[in-house]
């Protein structure tokens, strides 16, 4: 007895000891991580702390450049001296533009023609830069002339104004403010222009910019020493690029505002920061070829964008033509099933008639009536689902809404060629919206695709999403739909009222669930019974 209360003792002693050992190996863990904890946020407050100093040097920087700006405000009232310089230097920036543009096109055919050798058609381009810089350089010179130190303190003015705003939109964002319409920047091009022909245009944009700083036309400097005109050159275009790649590498097809806005920006507070280095700057026209850049990588994100939608849409449409046309396979099949069945039966009652008397014959009469009633019948829907088979444009046209998901005088106007029109509006409402769509009309025409363009093409300043057009939503009221449908001379049956069944039922339980605890714990048990994720996921896999 005594050995095993020692065992027992000797045991109890070493779990202690073992949970001693691993309470301190747990203490110091906790202790460890408090430490790293701590040093993190002493780094996140260091971080901040920089963050608030930078930003308080920037607001002190805008207040000193207004400051500046409104000292320079005596020279307000030499504004005919000011106009008649900056004709001269728009003038000038004209001239040069024509120039480089004359030798983008001369590169380009050089692209084609084996007769311009590549690196004549550099040459050419290098010249025009270079003649670029001095027409601009000669107007400055000519504008100061005339304007004298007007110039100057209205130039100044305009720069400390730009700066201080630039320094305003980098502290607190761009917000929506620089958005610009995509096809904006898509209007001058060929209907065949296309992602490739924008990508080699991408290019050109990139070989000119890399010209204008070999050709010492990306910057200026008053330095008159070589080297530190060079260093104070180098460190301007380096910090200018640093910022417009950095924003190059963002581009999407829908962000152009922002981003040229930010290129501007990122301009002015550059060459506000090169004044320290005897005004050190980079130049308006090699600030007007990065932007050059960015346009071009936009347009081409845009068209690869429009070019894979065009696709997707393709597809789409085949696999509609294609439902559509196994469901007038289909009902054409059963059609023809139904057709030899109902003969079949004709000819037994008509053997029937003829052998029965006088009492039976009316009955079987009756029965081969009903009979030969169905069989037109179904020859009809036969030769319908043949007809529509036969007809490329024949179908519906439907307009339907979704409270639920849209609010309010939202309306689709779609078009479908299935034989069952309402299986494609059972479609939309399936996966992509929360709550189904109802049907106020379907529309059967022969020419169904017409129809549509000409409904949206009436209602085109309605349409909700004014960038794709080909979403088919309308901010408008069933009234005018149907007045406008009317004026077609179209016979068409309305259901002017939503019913909304499920978004109306939606609603009521989310006021039941709110102020009755027994009917939220009920609707909830019955939820999770529905099991809806499984529902979800075999729902898409269909799609």
């Amino acid at each position: 007895m005594t050995i095993i209360l020692v065992i027992a003792l000797i045991v109890t002693i070493i779990l202690w000891i073992a949970e001693k050992k691993k309470l301190k190996t747990t203490t110091e863990q906790l202790d460890s991580s408090l430490v790293n904890h701590a040093q993190v946020k002493n780094d996140l407050t260091g971080k901040l702390a920089v963050l608030a100093e930078k930003k308080g040097e920037l607001e002190s920087k805008i207040i000193d450049l207004e400051l500046k700006n409104e000292q320079l405000g005596k020279y307000q009232d030499i504004v005919d001296v000011e106009k008649k310089a900056q004709e001269i230097i728009t003038e000038a920036e004209i001239k040069a533009k024509v120039l480089t543009a004359t030798a983008d096109d001369i590169k380009n055919e050089a692209n084609k023609d084996a007769s311009l050798t590549k690196q004549n058609a550099v040459a050419i381009m290098d010249n025009a830069t270079v003649e670029a810089k001095n027409v601009i350089e000669n107007a400055n010179k000519k504008a100061e002339e005339i304007a004298g130190d007007a110039y100057k303190a209205m130039q100044n003015a305009s720069e400390y104004t730009k700066t201080a705003k630039a320094m305003k939109n980098i502290i607190e964002g761009y917000g929506d403010q620089y958005l610009v319409p995509t096809y904006s920047l898509l209007d001058d091009l060929a209907d065949e222009f296309g992602h490739t022909e924008a990508g080699e245009k991408l290019k050109l944009a990139r070989e000119k910019t890399h010209l204008m700083i070999k050709n010492h036309t990306a910057a200026k400097c008053d330095y008159v020493e070589a080297n530190r005109k060079e260093t104070a050159i180098n460190f301007v275009i380096d910090a200018f690029n640093g910022k417009v790649d950095s924003t190059l590498s963002k581009v999407k097809k829908d962000n152009y505002g922002t981003l040229e806005q930010k290129i501007k920006d990122a301009f002015h507070v550059v060459n506000n920061n090169g004044v320290a280095f005897r005004n050190a700057a980079i130049t308006n026209e090699y600030k007007d070829a990065r932007i050059e850049e960015l346009k071009w990588a936009v347009i081409a994100q845009e068209l690869k964008w429009e070019e894979q939608e065009e696709q997707r849409r393709t597809k789409e449409q085949i696999r509609e033509e294609e439902k559509a046309k196994r469901e007038y396979e289909k009902a054409m099949k059963d059609a023809q099933k139904e057709e030899e069945t109902l003969k079949r039966l004709i000819e037994k009652a008509q053997k029937e008639v003829s052998q029965a008397n006088d009492e039976q014959k009316a009955k079987f009469d009756e029965k081969l009536k009903e009979l030969e009633a169905k069989l037109k019948e179904a020859e009809e829907k036969n030769q319908r689902a043949l007809s529509m088979a036969q007809q490329t444009k024949s179908g519906n046209v439907y307009i339907i809404s979704n409270i639920g998901s849209f609010g309010e005088d939202v309306y689709k106007i779609g078009m479908t060629r299935r034989l069952e029109p309402l299986d494609r509006v059972k479609e939309l409402g399936d996966a992509s919206v929360p709550f189904e769509f109802d049907v106020h009309t379907m529309i059967y025409s022969e020419d169904a695709p017409s129809f549509e363009r000409a409904l949206h093409k009436k209602f085109l300043r309605l349409q909700m999403n004014k960038v794709n057009p080909r979403k088919e939503f309308f901010k408008i009221t069933l009234t005018d739909i149907k007045n406008e449908i009317d004026k077609m001379n179209i016979d068409a049956k309305w259901t002017m009222t939503a019913e909304a069944r499920q978004y109306k039922e939606s609603l009521k339980i989310e006021q039941d669930i709110a102020t009755d605890k027994n009917k939220r714990l009920e609707w909830e048990r019955h939820q999770l019974i529905a099991d809806p994720v499984t529902v979800e996921l075999d729902e898409d896999a269909e799609v």
